[in-house]
């Protein structure tokens, strides 16, 4: 199994200065934390009746609804209202919904963050730890059994499904450290195939319908641990370092007061016995740790950048 960062041209690579990253100019950053102010002017602040919050659609939303419950009631309590589980499908309409007010609290998967910091004024917060406060997840390339495909450079010529642009172990990382790396150059040394999601490119693996795929491992765990898919089905031929796994945040124009009773339930939320440790727990997460977009964002905006990403907020 190789491991990515391991050379001197992937380690150019990750070293290049995040450069391509900046808010939108409705934004302001007086702090200089990579991140949108909350608004000086009052009547700017959202106050909302009922508070949304929304799980990174990385997986079927539906299965979340009640894994989500008892935190969403200890928000509720912290904050004094009532707390909404938003069932999104896609990162687009995510991002969407935060920037038109609908969205209040969100997990924003790892490749979407900067995006969503960017034009979304997302202020993310915290992230899922394990006990010892190690986090993160890693990218693997899977394929099949009996796909003929045992090493990276058998991808040439066939099909690399992706979960979306937007994602980080589902797009961005796959395609620059593999060209990077192995010279292996998406349209001309394979093809891509987009599923919508790291759920969809697993199970179309162990299915068959695509070649290989790239996705968070982190998701593979739970699906497994779920039993929607067996590891059987699956061959793993290669996983990346670390990486930082979904953001948890609020829009930066949330009633302040509300941003800090939010961030309080976070860090006060005792997972024991709780659907939340049934379902993350699988992949040792047990608790929510403080993070900090431009400390542990870092690598993925280097990434960003050695790809020319830049965001343009319509």
């Amino acid at each position: 199994m190789t491991r990515l960062f391991a050379t001197a041209a992937l380690s150019a690579l990750i070293a290049l200065p995040a450069g391509a990253f900046q808010l939108d100019p409705r934004f302001t950053d007086a702090d200089g934390d990579l991140i949108a102010d909350i608004p000086e002017d009052e009547s700017a602040w959202l106050d909302p009746a009922t508070l949304v919050f929304a799980y990174t659609p990385v997986e079927d939303p539906a299965v979340y609804v009640d894994v989500w419950q008892e935190f969403l009631d200890h928000l509720s309590e912290a904050t004094g209202k009532p707390v909404q589980f938003f069932p999104v499908q896609s990162n687009a309409a995510q991002l969407e919904a935060m920037r038109a007010g609908r969205l209040h609290i969100a997990a924003i998967n790892t490749g979407g963050n900067p995006i969503a910091v960017a034009c979304a004024g997302f202020r993310p917060f915290a992230m899922m730890a394990a006990e010892d406060g190690s986090f993160g997840y890693e990218m693997e390339i899977i394929t099949h059994p009996g796909s003929g495909i045992e090493e990276l450079a058998d991808l040439r010529g066939r099909t690399l499904a992706f979960t979306s642009e937007t994602s980080n172990s589902g797009f961005k990382a796959p395609q620059a450290l593999l060209e990077a790396e192995f010279d292996l150059v998406l349209d001309r040394d394979f093809s891509a195939a987009f599923s919508g999601g790291h759920d969809n490119s697993i199970l179309g693996v162990a299915n068959a319908d695509y070649d290989a795929a790239a996705i968070a491992n982190s998701v593979l765990t739970r699906m497994v641990a779920r039993g929607v898919v067996s590891r059987d089905d699956l061959v793993t031929i290669y996983t990346s370092d670390t990486f930082p796994t979904s953001g948890y945040g609020t829009v930066h124009n949330l009633h302040p007061d509300l941003q800090d009773a939010i961030r309080e339930a976070f860090f006060s939320f005792d997972w024991e016995g709780t659907a939340l440790q049934a379902e993350f727990g699988a992949q040792g997460e047990t608790q929510f740790i403080p993070i900090t977009f431009e400390e542990h964002w870092s690598v993925i905006r280097q990434i960003d950048a050695a790809m020319g990403v830049t965001y343009t907020c319509n």
